[in-house]
């Protein structure tokens, strides 16, 4: 149940603020679990925190994988601050993933910037990249969203569902949610963060979390 996953995500929290109020250095793994565990949470708290220990580490001149910024710009998104979210993705190193380009569609619709989103789909569906190059994939249900923003201007809307249907006739969507492609993690990543969410279907509890962070 969400309240027993909600313990443990709380808990796991709690011991990396202490790691963190005891000067225990922090890896790229352990900003990762970090980030993810407050996206997970999805309170004002869980926002928070995971706002300080970021500009914890800029001040001390670490540098945050791209993996644990959008953690934290997806945490953004959801807690209706896209101005911060902006702010954190434009820090973010070659912002040309798969989560990063969806997220960056986020940013838009919740920004309202809605004409030069349509540009950024135009820009997808024309192959203007170069065919060494991976074609943007988008998630039906950031697509959905997209729709919902636009379906009350007849003329977005119109562009919208032309490139919508380019984007399918391409194999330019995916049915996984953006939940699902941040938590995804590569099978040939062998490190404890797989821990996090190695099988999302599942939504495993953070028992192991705190063992592997105290192993840290």
């Amino acid at each position: 149940t969400w309240n027993w996953l909600k313990t443990s995500f709380t808990g796991a929290l709690e011991v990396m603020t202490e790691m963190k109020n005891q000067d225990v250095k922090f890896s790229q793994d352990t900003y990762i679990l970090a980030f993810a565990i407050c996206y997970k949470l999805d309170s004002p708290e869980s926002f928070k925190i995971c706002t300080m220990l970021r500009e914890e580490a800029l001040v001390k001149g670490e540098v945050l994988s791209r993996r644990a910024s959008c953690f934290a710009v997806a945490l953004a998104l959801n807690q209706n601050q896209p101005a911060k979210a902006l702010s954190i993705f434009s820090q973010i190193m070659k912002p040309e993933s798969i989560i990063c380009i969806n997220l960056k569609i986020m940013i838009h619709v919740q920004s309202n910037m809605l004409k030069t989103l349509m540009e950024i789909l135009k820009d997808a569906t024309e192959g203007n990249l170069s065919r060494f190059v991976k074609k943007h994939v988008f998630s039906e249900e950031v697509l959905v969203k997209v729709r919902e923003k636009v379906k009350d201007a007849p003329a977005l809307l119109a562009k919208f569902d032309e490139l919508y249907g380019k984007l399918h006739v391409n194999g330019q969507v995916t049915p996984n949610s953006l939940d699902a492609l941040l938590c995804h993690t590569p099978r040939d990543v062998k490190s404890h963060v797989v821990l996090l969410n190695k099988r999302t279907v599942s939504r495993r509890t953070f028992q192991p979390l705190s063992q592997s962070l105290w192993a840290e």
